[in-house]
């Protein structure tokens, strides 16, 4: 039997990602003999919909069930109705997640536990970890996005809009009281310092590129 797994990286020792559609990898274990194929997940840079798109490579390599952190209601549904279960609230390691599923210790989810938005809002508005219902908090300060994404000139415009704290202090308070274990605590915050190193890359590429352009 195959699962699906998303992941931060291309091996069973990776970090379980905890985003389905725009994970940085799929998974595809076989649990029989813990073979596995490394998708990289080519939907990052779509807009809106990469839930959809996500859900449908994971059926055509053949996968019966998926692990994740969050999933989203399009995503939800998509999966649902190409008949794969999903489980949520997944994180780790994928060797031991896979193991964990394999021995019956993680049970399927009964509907999608990330609220749903389009486009790369989606990553800024509903922090990673976040639960069913849970506002999404102020956290870092910086939140809302960058402010950038308003042209800067020649109709371009940076297109960033990721926020840049995620809602730290609102994950750190979550741990604190243990709505959030250690583990799932630090998954969540190399994710975000990947995130940001993603974006500050972006920021000097796109300084260097107006520099650049200047008589």
């Amino acid at each position: 039997m195959k699962i699906a797994i998303s992941s931060t990286g291309p091996d069973l020792e990776s970090e379980v990602d905890p985003r389905f559609g725009r994970c940085q990898y799929f998974m595809i274990v076989d649990l029989d003999d813990m073979s596995f194929e490394a998708v990289a997940n080519t939907n990052l840079s779509q807009g809106s919909g990469v839930g959809i798109q996500s859900s449908k490579v994971v059926a055509d390599k053949g996968a019966k069930t998926v692990l994740t952190g969050n999933v989203g209601p399009k995503a939800y549904q998509a999966l649902s109705a190409g008949g794969l279960e999903i489980i949520t609230g997944v994180s780790g390691i994928v060797r031991e997640a896979a193991q964990q599923y394999k021995n019956g210790r993680l049970q399927a989810a009964n509907k999608p536990n990330a609220q749903g938005h389009s486009g790369f809002q989606a990553t800024a508005n509903q922090p990673q970890g976040s639960r069913p219902g849970q506002v999404p908090d102020s956290g870092f300060g910086m939140g809302r996005g960058m402010g950038c994404g308003r042209g800067m000139g020649m109709g371009r415009g940076m297109g960033m809009g990721r926020g840049m704290g995620g809602g730290l202090s609102g994950r750190s308070a979550m741990a604190s009281s243990g709505q959030v274990t250690k583990e799932e605590e630090l998954t969540h915050l190399k994710e975000d310092a990947r995130i940001l190193r993603e974006q500050m890359d972006e920021i000097h590429k796109r300084i260097k590129e107006f520099e650049n352009e200047k008589p």
